[in-house]
């Protein structure tokens, strides 16, 4: 269908709605103004759109609108897991103290023993000698094994040939050749004379029996060497160490009444010669073992465990110690020997859930320089020491005491001069050999927080090791919680 042509130009208007726009052309005006601006600023407006014409509409010209931006989220900030918990500044030092020469080769850890927060460290993962602090390792191991009533037994037994008895060493290096009511050194020991009247009175018993003629020593409970080859000789002739046998009296001490006393080069025999002459002399002497199944004829017990523990701690009696540690590798499992005590002592720790990773046993007193313990064992294992967990009440109550009336901590080059501050408020076990003095422990510290230390000073030392250590204690003790790693 055709389209309608356009009106000539300069027609004249004509009735409806021209006669309307010429009566208000102007009103029409600003109307036609007004739609215009209304569809030019909606973007509507399309150039060469005709309506009512013929000839082709020229090319259009379309624009692609814009497409809104995507609105861009910041990302998420991360997050940690757990808020983490704001750290104390502490401003007490004792970084002065620490860098004292006399302590050579230095390592230390202490913590507050009730947050388990490490406050100071110096090396404490590292496992070195020990010296004397090894009795506290040794005395945690018993008290978990043997338990606090373990009593060491001496048994004597009819022997194989008429007229003989066997005594049979069951490992109590306490058994006291004095006559009973006479105490020895060990409080609370055994006495030879009373197991030998219990075999005599059981002997009699039997009038088959004739009259005793021979004795038999017995120590094969423990076996060989009965020396620690990482231990100086000398130390048998200065009184600080026995050959360790399953038989022997008071320590095999020259005195039985003193702590520093030479020792024998034959323990085995001068436990058997004490108790022949309690039996009234006259018998022959040799080494051998007991029948099985022979008929017992007397015993005798050592100290409860809780006991011998305290003695060895108060005076860092190597003896008990070795007693102890032996004791424990055999009712462990481990074997009899020195060898044994690594698998015996680790094993018998192993229940207070501390780990023992590069830990080495090689005796239970740690008179050898070849055992290695780190500070911080010993700063976790006090920690139960002081909350007495389980039986190590039995420890803290043998632990020598800064200033106290007994033991190791009490002597007068310790805790002397302005150290006397922290008098009654270290609780700690010393240590010493030619290679190492350490001290390790509990304090209590002055504002109140309990603390658990261990120091080492290691290597080339002297006995002024000893002040150092005592002064930087007492540092320690004066700083509290607020002490720092700085």
């Amino acid at each position: 269908m055709q389209k309608p042509e356009p009106a000539p130009a300069g027609a004249a208007p004509r009735g409806g709605i021209a006669r309307v726009f010429t009566r208000h052309r102007r009103a029409w005006l600003i109307v036609a103004g007004g739609v215009a601006f209304v569809l030019l600023g909606s973007g509507a407006v399309f150039a060469g759109t005709q309506t009512g014409v013929t000839q082709p509409a020229a090319a259009s010209v379309v624009t692609t609108p814009t497409p809104s931006p995507t609105p861009t989220v910041d990302p998420a900030r991360p997050v940690p897991a757990e808020a983490t918990a704001a750290s104390q500044l502490r401003t007490c030092s004792v970084a002065a103290l620490a860098a004292d020469s006399r302590l050579a080769e230095f390592q230390a850890q202490v913590v507050n023993a009730t947050t388990g927060e490490v406050l100071f460290d110096r090396g404490g993962t590292t496992s070195s000698r020990t010296a004397s602090v090894m009795k506290v390792l040794t005395s945690a191991a018993a008290l978990n094994v043997l338990g606090s009533d373990y009593r060491a037994s001496t048994r004597v037994v009819q022997g194989a040939e008429p007229g003989q008895v066997v005594l049979v060493g069951g490992g109590d290096l306490t058994l006291s050749r004095l006559p009973t009511g006479q105490e020895s050194f060990y409080t609370g020991a055994a006495h030879l004379d009373d197991l030998a009247t219990q075999t005599m009175v059981a002997w009699a018993a039997d009038p088959a029996n004739p009259p005793i003629s021979s004795l038999v020593l017995d120590s094969s409970y423990f076996s060989g060497p009965d020396w620690d080859a990482g231990w100086a000789r000398t130390e048998l002739g200065l009184g600080y160490m026995p050959e360790i046998t399953a038989l022997m009296v008071d320590g095999d001490r020259n005195d039985p009444t003193r702590s520093t006393s030479a020792r024998s080069e034959d323990p085995i025999m001068r436990a058997g010669q004490a108790f022949a002459d309690a039996l009234g002399g006259g018998v022959t002497i040799s080494q051998g073992t007991a029948p099985a199944g022979a008929a017992p004829l007397g015993v005798v017990q050592s100290a409860p465990v809780s006991t011998l523990i305290q003695q060895a701690l108060i005076v860092s009696d190597n003896t008990i110690a070795e007693m102890l540690a032996r004791l424990v590798a055999i009712e462990y499992g481990a074997g009899n020997s020195f060898s044994a005590l690594q698998e015996g002592i680790v094993g018998g720790l192993a229940a207070y859930g501390i780990d023992t990773t590069g830990m080495i046993i090689t005796d239970g007193s740690g008179l050898s320089p070849n055992n290695a313990v780190s500070p911080a064992y010993l700063t976790a294992l006090f920690i139960k020491v002081n909350a007495r967990e389980g039986n190590l009440g039995v420890l803290f109550d043998g632990l020598p005491v800064a200033g106290g009336p007994r033991g190791s901590l009490s002597y007068s080059d310790r805790f002397a001069g302005a150290n006397s501050a922290a008098d009654g408020a270290v609780f700690a076990k010393t240590g010493w050999i030619d290679t190492g003095y350490t001290l390790a422990g509990i304090i209590h510290a002055a504002d109140g927080t309990p603390l658990t230390f261990a120091i080492y000073a290691i290597g080339n030392v002297n006995s002024n090791a000893k002040i150092a250590i005592d002064t930087l204690t007492t540092g320690f003790f004066h700083c509290g919680d607020n002490l720092s790693n700085n």
